[in-house]
């Protein structure tokens, strides 16, 4: 999936020092993130270290509370709504679950009814009939191709339920699925979950293709594949917590300090001070 001038269509994603706070505290924070268009980002870390968030704040859907990121030229999170525009999700659970009493053919249908009636230019809308189902149909085999879903091979082909469908299908399809808007930046979250290996190394394959040739790829997995941009929330909260605990230490030595003002100069009770505020601040 390439632009009509033939450069990729992905685009670069940059972060630094972000993070998300919620009313439970932290989802992640101090994450740094330096990717070029077309690369394939993986969020790498443990269950509840905050993977699922940041894939969607990166996406524009949730607002982040701390620190800076760009999406190309559109800054997070002043610009949430463009950056939406250009990016899609694949699999993310609670958010674009497949509903599992669909056919995949329903499912690819309903997601080129609802591109072509909210994802297009008003000039589209108005091309001939027969000019946009030749259209349609281009992106949906288009998409379908890029995530290498071959209906034919389904036990039912394209009348297959979901619910019959194996998860590396299941992934397959949903990838398809955000293909059709073709996006410049798309997320899948829980890549790896309950996977055997060879299927794990199949679905990255996928994301790896995906990546060299259409949007760049965000996706959340428990360990990262070899090439990959790698981006570790567990690594980030442990920083973040770490520089917590330094600010404590310092405001309590500070504390302890607090009545022995004759064996301080101005200087060191200024210090003292900022330490104090700066843990509050935090």
């Amino acid at each position: 999936m390439e632009s009509p001038h033939g450069a990729p269509r992905g685009i670069s994603v940059t972060a630094e020092n972000f993070g998300l706070k919620g009313p439970r505290g932290w989802a992640f924070r101090g994450v740094r993130v330096d990717a070029e268009p077309g690369a394939l980002i993986a969020v790498e870390g443990p269950s509840g270290t905050g993977r699922t968030c940041l894939l969607l704040a990166l996406t524009g859907r949730m607002r982040p509370t701390e620190g800076h990121a760009s999406v190309g030229r559109m800054r997070l999170p002043k610009q949430m709504a463009a950056v939406r525009r250009i990016s899609a999700l694949g699999p993310v659970p609670g958010v674009t679950d497949l509903d599992p009493a669909l056919t995949v053919q329903e499912h690819i249908h309903e997601r080129a009814l609802l591109q072509r009636r909210f994802g297009g230019s008003l000039r589209s809308l108005l091309r001939p009939r027969a000019e946009r189902r030749a259209s349609t149909k281009e992106r949906i085999d288009s998409a379908l191709a890029a995530a290498g879903l071959d209906l034919d091979v389904l036990p039912k082909g394209p009348r297959t339920s979901v619910r019959d469908l194996e998860r590396l299908e299941a992934l397959r399809l949903s990838v398809a699925l955000a293909l059709i808007g073709e996006p410049r930046l798309l997320g899948v979250d829980d890549v790896d979950l309950k996977l055997s290996d060879a299927e794990r190394a199949e679905a990255w394959a996928l994301l790896r293709s995906v990546a060299e040739s259409g949007p760049t790829v965000v996706a959340v997995c428990s360990e990262a594949p070899e090439g990959a941009v790698v981006v570790s929330t567990a690594a980030a909260r442990e920083e973040a917590q770490n520089d917590q605990d330094d600010q404590s230490a310092e405001s309590g030595a500070a504390g302890d300090d607090s009545g022995a003002e004759d064996r301080v100069d101005g200087n060191e009770t200024k210090g003292a001070a900022d330490a104090i505020a700066e843990t509050g601040r935090a």
